[in-house]
């Protein structure tokens, strides 16, 4: 039996289309039509057209259509309660996770100080001056000595052009012989500053030293130097600076938060200590390569008495430091034994548990560290990890160094070069030597000759208003140690002599005043002295009301000279600054060009260099 489909109605017609499928029964006069859900009987009698539909959709009493459309529902009061508490929850999470992960990093930070590279020092090497670039020497030439000359006047400006091109030459071969001078200078004192470090001089080391510890998370200082051992004190951040929660997980595993038990955070503030103690170590050696030890001392607030007091301190040396592989933040706790007589206020048992309290040091059996935390003073707050005066000696280091960023080989602008002075004023029958002054830069350092320890004179010269010449007689962290070593126009000398303003006179447009020292008759307790200028105090004047301003230094075997610049709401600077070093075994004396200012003027001076203004 085959399968056979038939239709058998006559006049039926089907159309497919994307709606449906519609099948027409009837003559054109009347068709009944199917499809698309719905059956349909039209009548075309004559011209007249009738048409009705026999769906099985359902009316209404009206006979209008209901709507397909749902209607909106709006939320129950339970519904919407329920939406807060979620929302409110997923928030809760987000800030415990987000909270979570500030602890984790706070941890890592605090604990992986020693896991950083400290490149060791090597000698400086010193670049080669540039040269200056005629195109532009040239055009600054002809802009000089075209100024104010209109463009109509030919023969003027012509010769204004070749008086340029001559000049331009002249500037070129000058400031390249000044730029090679400087060089050779340069190379000089890097020599010198390079056998200090590994001669283990003191001043210079400390200061190197205190440089590179002045962006540690735990302040540290060099105090001094014995031999090839570093004396340094460390201020380690307080353990109450520690917050109250760690994170943690569940049984689960999943990360969460958890109150921080005395003994955790006894451990973790010891853990951060330890790497900090370690940090610090590496530090010191990488930049003093002739130092074999370092005695270091860990100062800290107490947290029973709110008092600064020792809890750790101990010496390590290079071997020890350098034979440990130092890869996890909890290698810290490796300090306690790689060095010789550690103590520590912090105490672990047998079993490796941690003491949960924090106890002062006895240090009475050791002076040096009992007199540094007598007069030691505790200026920062309970969040500050800074201490008073120990940090305000490496915070003056760090601004002392300020200067030495300075290009050396900046080149002076022409309009500089063009109308600058043939010399410094100066009476013939003052001068010490036949020596053409050597131009300093600023933060640049030369070692004087021996013959500067008989006789030195300082010349400052003024132009547009008047200066005063101050000296402070200071320590090794230039501090005065009393009002006495305070030398201005109101204390115009020493106790013993050895250094005295020569008073003031006119030469010329300039004000000058010189001072003159004898540094072999200084007292050994004088290592720094800060040569100053600042403003007169009644007329309340600023830097900007200088026209000019010089200083220069001469011995019976050389002068040296610098033009200090300042911005012009400064009221006092130092100029330069003479120190104490040694050379070959040798002790001598070292200048260093500076140009740090305030813009307070005198007292803000005095107070800088431990001077109690009233």
């Amino acid at each position: 039996m085959s399968f056979g489909f038939r239709v058998g109605v006559p006049g039926m017609s089907v159309r497919v289309s994307t709606r449906g499928v519609r099948t027409s029964v009837g003559p054109r006069i009347a068709r009944v039509s199917m499809g698309a859900g719905r059956t349909r009987v039209s009548s075309g009698f004559g011209p007249f057209f009738a048409s009705t539909s026999l769906s099985g959709g359902r009316r209404g009493s009206t006979g209008q259509r209901r709507s397909s459309r749902p209607r909106a529902a709006l939320p129950s009061p339970a519904q919407l309660e329920r939406a807060r508490r979620q929302a409110e929850r997923a928030q809760q999470e987000a800030e415990r996770a987000a909270l979570i992960e500030q602890l984790q990093l706070l941890r890592l930070q605090m604990t992986s100080v020693h896991l950083q590279h400290f490149e060791p020092a090597r000698p400086p090497v010193i670049p080669n001056p540039p040269l200056p670039e005629p195109a532009r020497v040239l055009a600054a030439a002809r802009a000089f000595h075209l100024s104010g000359i209109g463009m109509l006047a030919r023969s003027d400006r012509a010769a204004a052009k070749q008086r340029a091109d001559e000049d331009a030459r002249r500037y070129s071969m000058e400031e390249q012989q000044r730029l090679e001078a400087v060089h050779r200078q340069l190379i000089t004192d890097a020599a010198v500053w390079w056998q200090h470090i590994v001669s283990n001089d003191e001043g210079t080391v400390c200061e190197a030293v205190n440089l590179a510890f002045s962006d540690n998370p735990a302040a540290g200082c060099a105090v001094g130097v014995d031999g090839s051992v570093l004396s340094v004190v460390m201020r380690q951040p307080d353990i109450d600076s520690l917050p109250d929660q760690a994170p943690g997980f569940t049984p689960s595993g999943r990360p969460m938060l958890k109150a921080l038990t005395k003994r955790d955070r006894a451990l973790w503030w010891l853990t951060a200590m330890g790497s900090n103690v370690i940090g610090t170590l590496l530090e010191g050696f990488a930049v003093a390569p002739g130092i074999t030890a370092i005695d270091l001392a860990v100062l800290s607030r107490l947290p029973d008495t709110q008092r600064l007091g020792f809890v750790a301190y101990g010496r390590w040396s290079r071997d020890a430091v350098a034979r440990v592989q130092w890869r996890y933040p909890n290698d810290a706790l490796r300090f306690l034994d790689i060095g010789e007589d550690v103590a520590c206020s912090i105490t672990t048992s047998a079993s490796g548990r941690t003491a949960r309290t924090i106890k002062a040091l006895d240090i009475d059996n050791l002076p040096g560290l009992r007199s540094l935390l007598d007069h030691a003073q505790d200026d920062s707050g309970p969040d500050d990890v800074m201490l008073g005066g120990i940090d305000g000696d490496l915070l003056d280091n760090q601004s002392r160094s300020v200067g030495s960023s300075t290009d050396p080989y900046a080149f002076r602008s022409f309009a500089e070069w063009r109308n600058q002075p043939i010399q410094p004023p100066r009476g013939a029958s003052d001068s010490l030597n036949d020596c053409a002054p050597i131009l300093l830069a600023p933060g640049q350092m030369v070692s004087l000759p021996e013959p500067a320890s008989g006789r030195l004179q300082i010349t400052c010269a003024f132009g547009g208003a008047d200066a005063d010449l101050t000296l402070l007689l200071g320590d090794p962290s230039a501090h005065v140690a009393s009002d006495m070593d305070f030398i201005f126009y109101g204390q115009p000398s020493s106790v013993d002599g050895s250094v005295q303003l020569l008073g003031k006179q006119s030469e010329g447009p300039h004000v000058v005043e010189r001072a003159e020292l004898r540094l072999a008759a200084l007292p050994p307790r004088v290592q720094r002295i800060a040569i100053a200028v600042n403003m007169d105090v009644d007329a309340g004047l600023s830097w900007a009301a200088l026209s000019y301003a010089h200083m220069q230094v001469d011995c019976a075997a050389g002068a040296w000279s610098f033009t200090p610049r300042a911005a012009p709401d400064i009221r006092a600077i130092v100029v330069a600054e003479l120190f104490r070093h040694v050379v070959n075994g040798m002790s001598l004396w070292g200048l260093r060009a500076i140009g740090h200012g305030w813009a307070e003027g005198l007292p803000a001076l005095a107070r800088a260099h431990g001077v109690t203004v009233s």
